[in-house]
């Protein structure tokens, strides 16, 4: 059973101590930051990521997507679903709209674990844990390869026996291999009770060919490479779990708002939320 709600701020213990921060290859989380126009990002990985925009300009965009698709899913999980609860695995760099900023402007009491492997973000730790009073965030340095240790140290803050909303935003191409991949999503779910909530999107190479060479030329830089996935496979990680509508989509189509300016043109990169029978 979890403790009771309040903020709070976790030092790193001796095991959370991150290898020191490779400024030498561009990493993924620095990249997309610097797409989404942040500052947490090196040389290193601006110059990737022009490369990158040189061949797939619309890349940009298709990072700002993903970014609307988790604050609309947060929104919905904290307001209409009633979650209070969240698990974001793969959290990336502080910019705006950050999960625990998005559901305790919803619900103040949300409980928000976030976990990285990224030494430059457990280095802004501070900013990603800071809490209304109501509510509790923490960080957790760990690996989506580990979910049992994930879950182990989830466990000290959020209450499993209520449900958990799971956030999987654009981490699974991690994975090279899709068993692998489903075999953790798999063993993340099982520990969830009833009426938690799985969040995936990843990326896809259907709607552009330049996507596809723009990551075959990123995987080839020396950086950790990223898999895209086929919509049918993202949708394999939703087994077994019933899909909130619309589905799995693109993201710019996943319950968005109406401007007045038509239906939102389709990226490569597709998510869905499903809920645990």
């Amino acid at each position: 059973m979890a403790d009771a709600p309040r903020a709070h701020r976790r030092d790193p213990s001796p095991a959370d101590t991150p290898p020191r921060i490779d400024t030498t290859v561009p990493h993924s989380a620095r990249v997309w930051n610097y797409w989404l126009g942040g500052k947490d990002n090196y040389p290193v990985d601006r110059e990737a990521g022009d490369r990158f925009l040189q061949v797939f300009p619309g890349m940009a965009q298709g990072a700002r997507a993903s970014r609307a698709f988790l604050a609309r899913t947060v929104r919905y999980l904290a307001g209409e679903a009633g979650m209070r609860q969240f698990l974001d695995i793969g959290t990336g760099l502080p910019t705006a709209d950050n999960t625990h900023e998005v559901a305790q402007a919803v619900a103040p009491d949300a409980r928000i674990v976030y976990v990285d492997n990224d030494p430059l973000v457990l280095a802004h730790a501070r900013a990603l844990l800071t809490s209304t009073p109501e509510g509790r965030t923490d960080y957790i340095h760990a690996d989506l390869r580990e979910p049992e240790e994930i879950l182990a140290r989830a466990r000290r803050v959020l209450d499993f026996d209520r449900p958990v909303a799971l956030m999987l935003m654009g981490i699974l191409g991690h994975l090279p291999d899709h068993a692998e991949a489903r075999a953790v999503v798999r063993t993340l779910v099982a520990a969830l009770p009833s009426g938690s909530h799985l969040v995936v999107n990843d990326g896809t190479n259907v709607h552009s060919r330049a996507n596809a060479e723009a990551h075959e030329q990123y995987n080839s830089s020396g950086a950790a490479p990223y898999v895209q996935r086929s919509p049918e496979e993202i949708g394999a990680f939703f087994e077994g779990l019933e899909l909130v509508e619309p589905g799995l989509v693109t993201v710019t189509r996943w319950r968005y708002e109406e401007t007045g300016f038509g239906t939102p043109p389709e990226v490569d990169g597709y998510g869905a939320v499903g809920r645990k029978p």
